[in-house]
């Protein structure tokens, strides 16, 4: 196995890429298990989930530990993490006592395990009462059943807000975050200028610096993706000037262009953990080399400026 990059994570460590299964539902036993190998062999032993993927609730989770049949002592060796919050069938959000609880066990008897080492609360909720949240976690503590908490796509204040209540550390936040769709850190550079679609605050507004003032990771999802069209920026026509430097960089590192994405986030100093939703093994296995490359400040600005971002 080889020695992934570690970053803080709650009061332990995590490898900086780690494996998202939201797409594995129409992948058969043999490809899951596959996939999970090439993780394995590339450093990550963290998988990320969610009671939603798949279409229905606990599916992916379901397919996942179906395919892979985990020993006690394997099950042991890695992370899962999972998500709570979004109720499709009924078109809203619900971080109430019973949603959450009754989410966490699902997905412990989809998954075949007894604990999840992560919970994160999948998108705010606008009609949230801290201390529904605070009291699911504190039972899902105390009985065993998960051992930390964070949450997804949360402003400052979101978080702020279940502070108020809630006592357990949150240790992370999965926020949407690629070269070409970065705006917790485009906006902040161009913070008060006037009249510039970048320099306008989202309520997002210093995500990242408050990330790192309050030890929480950013775990960065749709790491290759353009944007909201959800298509692939690399490669891509449209972003030919950003491609262009992509390639030069891979074949000044040695490496595809799937690693220097992954790279240009790895790089950055809050020590972010890169999501991949590839279920393509060879994939999974070049975009984790990335986290070894340590991006100098001139070429990671460099790709900051060719994917169309203000440099004030």
């Amino acid at each position: 196995m080889d020695g992934m990059k570690l970053v803080p994570f709650g009061s332990a460590t995590a490898p900086a890429v780690i494996a998202g299964m939201m797409r594995i539902d129409g992948k058969d036993d043999a490809h899951i298990r596959t996939l999970y190998a090439t993780a394995r062999e590339a450093g990550i032993d963290f998988f990320d989930h969610a009671d939603i993927y798949g279409g229905r609730m606990h599916h992916c989770e379901a397919r996942f530990a179906d395919a892979l049949r985990l020993s006690p002592s394997e099950r042991d060796e890695i992370v899962i993490q999972t998500k709570c919050g979004i109720v499709p069938a009924a078109g809203m959000f619900d971080f109430s006592y019973e949603h959450i609880v009754g989410q966490v066990e699902g997905s412990l008897a989809a998954l075949r395990t007894d604990h999840l080492d992560v919970l994160l609360l999948h998108r705010p909720d606008i009609l949230v009462e801290p201390d529904e949240v605070a009291r699911a976690f504190d039972h899902l503590e105390a009985a065993g059943k998960v051992k930390a908490f964070g949450v997804s796509n949360h402003t400052p204040r979101q978080i702020d807000l279940l502070r108020t209540a809630v006592a357990q550390p949150l240790v992370a936040n999965q926020l949407q975050l690629s070269i070409t769709h970065a705006p917790i850190l485009a906006q902040p550079v161009a913070a008060n200028m006037a009249a510039h679609e970048q320099s306008i605050v989202r309520d997002g507004g210093g995500i990242v610096d408050y990330c790192r003032i309050n030890g929480i990771t950013v775990q960065a999802w749709s790491p290759f993706q353009d944007g909201f069209s959800h298509g692939v920026f690399l490669g891509n026509p449209e972003y030919a000037e950003l491609n262009a430097v992509i390639d030069r960089l891979a074949g000044a590192y040695g490496v595809t262009p799937i690693a220097i994405a992954t790279a240009w986030i790895t790089r950055h100093p809050a020590g972010m953990q890169v999501v991949l939703g590839s279920t393509t093994p060879h994939r999974v296995r070049e975009a984790a080399a990335g986290a070894d490359i340590e991006l100098t400040r001139a070429e990671w600005y460099e790709l900051f400026r060719a994917a169309g971002h203000l440099l004030p």
